[in-house]
């Protein structure tokens, strides 16, 4: 967080695990600010972080390879306390002294641990004696602990499943704390950061809005800012906060290009313009894209055509208002955590239409990027501190292409209105149900297939659908919503009755697997 007197922090280092972000958000979730950094950040940077404690990730090494990745010396010399969690665990200890082997007794999935002696990290939550529940994913095993560490904790496939240096506040555990999985994982977490870290948990969204305004107003000065606002909850809260910083220094510019869904444009012209007084240029240029958009069938193709004239617009209308000085977006950590591990820098895109299109060098404006310490969830919650209404915050994810990539194949308007007619029966029938906030994501598709059907006394042959729905609650994972028929046979029928051109609705339910942030 951007303060003069920033709260206490925690540092990860990220060895390459795929369920390292949830590390985060669980320490988060106890009120202690952390970031997540490549584990061969530069010793000089993670000094100057001023971290209270320093926790290694997982990850799909072996460190019993020569050229396994291992932590910075400064880790372990900087005199506060670490966590090390199944790699991290194990180059910990590798390290430090110990050894760690290869393994013919893997453990993956649900496993049991027994506790074998009390330490901090165990206070309040497990007890010498108890067999608990904890969530593992290893192939290798410490063999031999480093000096100064004790065991206090077993399992059938790790000898030294959890292990402690209460002296150095130096904590090791084979198994993933961090998962859901894992009952008492977040409580183990929140034991190191509070009971041995000593962090206070004073890191709030009002906290986080005071500072970040204040880090608005020094980066901007009496610059000009434009934002690309979709309507989505990343540009929304993004946009809010901007402007409570600078007022009308921002403008926010908003490209319909066709593909929302329906009533979706003037839901944004109203709520933005109207309700909150933001300065708000609203193009409809949904002509230029649907017509740049005939025939292409390539789902890339698609969003490279979108994005192209996406920042085509923005630039025109940008242009027009006589230039600026800063882009606001609504980066968010998953972007900066994920550009950072790819290409070893921050990503330079318009988010706002989720990655479509990179930012063109002659638009030559500096980012301000307000969200980019934020997890989706937390982004939330700082749009309700912002007074954001639930019709905002509250939306489901809506990929920046829009309807373009739920219509596989070709696009033509009278498909786009046969979608956004299934789209909205699907939606005020989940709404009716009162089953809206329990799933995180439902939308349609129209299928790039014709079925031939009997509808009354006549033979048809129309487009079929498919519905998807599911369940999640971090937007890496996800499981397909479990409809009971009753509901799925009401939808399908209005579906056939009030939609003329389909004449058949499938139900997909395809789970999603971990490692992806995007749902479409």
């Amino acid at each position: 967080m951007n303060s003069s007197s920033p709260p206490d922090r925690v540092l990860i280092l990220d060895f390459g695990s795929q369920v390292t972000q949830l590390i985060a958000r669980r320490v988060r979730e106890s009120g202690v600010y952390c970031e997540i950094w490549p584990f061969n950040a530069e010793p000089a940077r993670i000094a100057g972080f001023g971290a209270r404690g320093f926790i290694l990730s997982g990850g799909p090494a072996s460190v019993t390879d020569t050229a396994a990745p291992r932590a910075p010396d400064i880790v372990f010399n900087a005199g506060v306390p670490v966590l090390g969690i199944c790699y991290g665990q194990q180059t910990m200890c590798a390290q430090l002294g110990g050894t760690v082997e290869g393994s013919d007794q893997r453990e993956f999935g649900r496993a049991y641990v027994e506790i074998a002696d009390e330490c901090r990290l165990f206070h309040g939550v497990w007890h010498k004696g108890a067999r608990e529940p904890v969530w593992m994913s290893h192939g290798d095993r410490v063999t031999r602990l480093p000096p100064g560490f004790r065991v206090v904790a077993i399992s059938e496939g790790a000898p030294f499943a959890a292990i402690a240096d209460d002296a150095r506040g130096f904590y090791g555990l084979q198994f993933h704390p961090e998962v859901v999985h894992t009952p008492h994982g977040a409580a183990l977490l929140r034991n190191f950061t509070h009971d041995v870290a000593g962090c206070r948990g004073e890191w709030t969204m009002a906290t986080f809005r005071q500072a970040e305004i204040a880090r608005i107003r020094a980066q901007v000065g009496g610059g000009r800012v434009v934002c690309g606002l979709s309507g989505g909850v990343d540009s929304a809260v993004a946009a809010m906060l901007v402007h409570e910083a600078i007022g009308d220094q921002l403008t926010c510019i908003f490209v319909d290009h066709g593909l929302l869904r329906a009533g979706e444009a003037e839901d944004v012209v109203t709520t933005f313009r109207d309700r909150f007084n933001l300065r708000l240029v609203h193009r409809d240029a949904s002509d230029l894209f649907l017509t740049a958009l005939e025939g292409v069938e390539d789902p890339e193709a698609k969003r490279k055509t979108i994005g192209r004239l996406f920042i085509d617009v923005f630039e025109e209308e940008a242009a027009a208002i006589g230039g600026a000085d800063f882009l606001a977006q609504g980066t968010l950590y998953p972007d900066v955590i994920e550009s950072v591990s790819a290409t070893g820098g921050p990503s330079v895109t318009i988010k706002s239409h989720h990655n479509v299109g990179g930012l063109p060098e002659r638009m030559r404006m500096r980012l301000v990027e307000p969200l980019r310490e934020l997890f989706k969830d937390e982004v939330r919650a700082l749009g309700r501190e912002l007074g954001l209404p639930d019709t905002i915050l509250g939306r489901h994810p809506f990929p920046g292409p829009g309807l373009a990539i739920r219509i596989p194949g070709a696009i033509s308007r009278e498909k786009l209105e046969m979608l956004r007619r299934v789209d909205t029966i699907f939606l005020e029938e989940i709404r009716a149900a009162g089953l809206y906030e329990a799933i995180w994501q439902a939308f349609a598709v129209l299928l790039p297939v014709r079925s031939v059907g009997v509808m009354g006394d006549g033979r048809t042959y129309d487009h079929a659908c498919a519905l998807r729905a599911v369940t999640s609650t971090d937007g890496m994972t996800a499981e397909a919503f479990a409809f009971d028929m009753g509901f799925l046979s009401r939808v399908a029928g209005r579906i056939v009755n009030e939609v003329r051109g389909v004449n058949r609705v499938t139900y997909d339910i395809t789970s999603k697997p971990p490692g992806t942030i995007e749902w479409e």
